[in-house]
């Protein structure tokens, strides 16, 4: 028999994930904090679209209100629960599922940041793991309808990571990994501290700068000066994480070490590391509607998750006695912007001398 899931969450990333899993005929029940987006889904089904034919469909899943989540206890238990919430809705979202959740069922962060510790807060570590979605990307456009803005990794690339807290393979990482594997390119990994802050090193060079500057992925990349200043917001993320004992991944296909040393001034790892950004540009693999998450929470009016990223990396790097200048005054400026104290401009980021 299927496990039965939820997913506390079901946007751009819950939403598309457990959109495919009822496509392809798993027990999967949707759980969202907004109410036109489980009216929508339960009216006319979740429409899911994509770069590829193969990605639109609309799919019929149950769909609840947050004040629905109680009636859960009606049915049988959740094995597998997948939070997919903004970072700092983490825990309360964990605390809303635990109750439901059956006597050997685990709940599975898929999210940006790092927020197992969170999850573990409230469930323990023997019931937490987590799973990134490395280098998918996507936007609740409407309610109802979630687009995905990059195509499937295929071969190319391993889009999606499953692991341990304690880095070991086990049965349930196998058993998360093949399900995703019927919807896009995954992995279990043994190194989820590791894969987890090299995507926050992703997350800290595009989603704060798009929200400072209210311009697309693609827009930020053509900018010099815009694609210079995120690589030395990645670069001081690199030392950090470095310095803190993870083992990095490469970071949107620039190895660390080269990235660290773009950010430092050597001239020739900026080189390379400018030649790897243009050369993903060049080579179309994102949407011109692209927009990282925060861009896309900044316009929207939501609370954004720059204290989670750019600001956490502050406060890590603390704790490594290294400072994130650049990382810092990034920060303060989301907060300006999300404020309302000044518009989203590129003048924001490429005026910060940190």
């Amino acid at each position: 028999m299927r496990p039965r899931i939820a997913f506390v969450g079901a946007g751009a990333v819950g939403g598309y994930l457990g959109g495919h899993l009822a496509r392809l005929g798993h027990d999967v029940t949707l759980i969202d904090a907004w109410p036109a987006h489980v009216e929508a889904i339960r009216a006319r089904g979740l429409t899911l679209t994509g770069i590829e034919e193969s990605q639109n469909v609309t799919v019929a899943v149950p769909a609840l209100h947050l004040s629905d989540v109680q009636s859960l206890s009606k049915g049988p238990p959740i094995d597998i629960a997948f939070v997919s919430v903004k970072s700092y809705d983490t825990t309360w979202a964990t605390q809303l599922i635990a109750p439901h959740l059956a006597p050997g069922g685990f709940v599975a962060s898929l999210q940006n940041c790092i927020n197992e510790p969170a999850i573990a807060a409230v469930v323990g570590w023997g019931r937490t793991i987590g799973v990134i979605a490395g280098t998918y990307s996507g936007e609740l456009v409407a309610p109802g309808e979630v687009m995905r803005t990059v195509p499937l990794g295929g071969t190319q690339r391993v889009v999606y990571a499953v692991g341990e807290p304690h880095g070991r393979i086990t049965a349930r990482v196998e058993q998360v990994r093949e399900m995703i594997a019927a919807i896009d390119s995954v992995a279990a990994t043994t190194n989820l501290w590791g894969e987890r802050w090299s995507k926050l090193c992703v997350n800290v060079m595009r989603n704060g700068v798009s929200a400072a500057t209210g311009l697309s992925g693609n827009e930020c990349d053509r900018d010099d000066r815009i694609r210079r200043f995120s690589i030395r917001l990645g670069a001081e993320a690199v030392r950090i994480g470095q310095a803190l004992g993870y083992a990095l991944e490469p970071i949107q296909k620039i190895a660390p070490e080269v990235l660290a040393a773009a950010g430092s001034g050597d001239a020739a790892a900026l080189d390379k590391a400018e030649g790897t950004v243009l050369a993903t540009l060049a080579a179309g693999q994102r949407s011109a509607r692209q927009r990282p998450s925060m861009g896309q929470d900044m316009m929207k009016g939501r609370q954004t998750e720059i204290d989670q990223i750019n600001g956490f990396v502050v406060a890590e790097g603390a704790k490594a006695g290294l400072a994130a200048p650049a990382n810092a005054a990034l920060t303060a400026m989301v907060k300006r912007v999300e404020r309302g104290e000044i518009e989203a401009r590129a003048e924001n980021v490429t005026g910060i001398n940190a």
